[in-house]
């Protein structure tokens, strides 16, 4: 090959190169669109996520500050950028407090004063754990720390009742029974609140769990329908009268809408017809006939 030849065919090969190197592949009009329209996309989403991290900043800012708020037992749960300007509103953390402070109620919500622990008179832990509160999840953590804290948790009680309300001597016999553990035991029934002083007991920690009314009766209804539940009644009593198909198929709704007994709250009514426990607050009013 002569040189002339040997440079031209680096000449037209350089050229190649360089085709390659600076080629544009041109893109279809709808493929420019979709990509912008992608970067919109993320861009508004990643604003969106930034704006709610802000305001869940914003409250934990409020619940990490040791201010009037954070002594007072409140949170943050109601401020959000919405509600910055509702200065008055009671649902806000601000007009809660300006709602306490005018109706004289600001001192009474100090942990200090809404702590029962140091207002105990013996040693011993009182659960009169509601129904349907989530209350077997804290007695297995009890349970689970008895062992390593060395102290007797007692979910049997003194003897298993599922009456709301106990005679003056069954209350007598219950508050004996609590009084007479060793010092640091757990006493936990399903049992409104006992009256230690009016036995000449001294009284113990009383603790106990609360749930939305609505959401706890939805929880009962469903709980008293489950399988497995009945299963174990219906062996145990091989005589009781089955319910039909329908009754456990049944929807909480439903039972509402078609007025079935078990599904009212009829006001001042002391007996019912299906067993239940719909007063929450009977667990911490006690057993006078008031409390019905």
């Amino acid at each position: 090959m002569s040189l002339n030849a040997e440079r031209s065919y680096k000449m037209k090969l350089r050229d190649v190169e360089n085709a390659f190197k600076y080629r544009r592949i041109p893109y279809p009009k709808r493929s420019v669109e979709l990509i912008a329209l992608l970067a919109i996309s993320c861009t508004f989403f990643l604003f969106m996520h930034t704006n709610k991290l802000n305001s869940r900043l914003k409250e934990m800012e409020v619940k990490l500050q040791p201010s009037e708020f954070s002594a007072l037992g409140l949170t943050g749960n109601h401020i959000s950028g919405h509600d910055a300007g509702k200065h008055d509103d009671i649902n806000t953390l601000h007009g809660t407090y300006q709602y306490l402070k005018s109706t004289g109620q600001l001192g009474d919500l100090t942990p200090r004063r809404l702590n029962n622990t140091a207002k105990a008179e013996m040693d011993r832990l009182f659960f009169a754990r509601c129904a349907k509160v989530g209350s077997e999840s804290l007695m297995e953590f009890m349970e689970h720390l008895q062992d390593i804290n060395n102290f007797r948790v007692d979910r049997t009680g003194f003897n298993k009742r599922t009456k709301r309300q106990l005679k003056p001597l069954a209350q007598a016999e219950v508050a004996g029974y609590v009084y007479n553990m060793e010092e640091g035991s757990v006493y936990i029934e399903h049992i409104p609140w006992i009256d230690f002083n009016e036995y000449n007991l001294p009284k113990p920690i009383f603790i106990n769990l609360v749930r939305d009314p609505v959401e706890r009766m939805i929880s009962w209804y469903y709980y008293v329908r489950n399988s497995y539940r009945n299963a174990i009644f219906y062996r145990n009593n091989p005589l009781a009268p089955l319910k039909p198909t329908a009754w456990f198929k049944k929807s909480f709704n439903d039972c509402v809408r078609s007025g079935d007994p078990e599904c009212q709250y009829v006001p001042l009514a002391v007996t019912d017809k299906e067993g239940n426990f719909k007063r929450q607050s009977i667990f911490f009013c006690g057993h006078d006939q008031d409390c019905l």
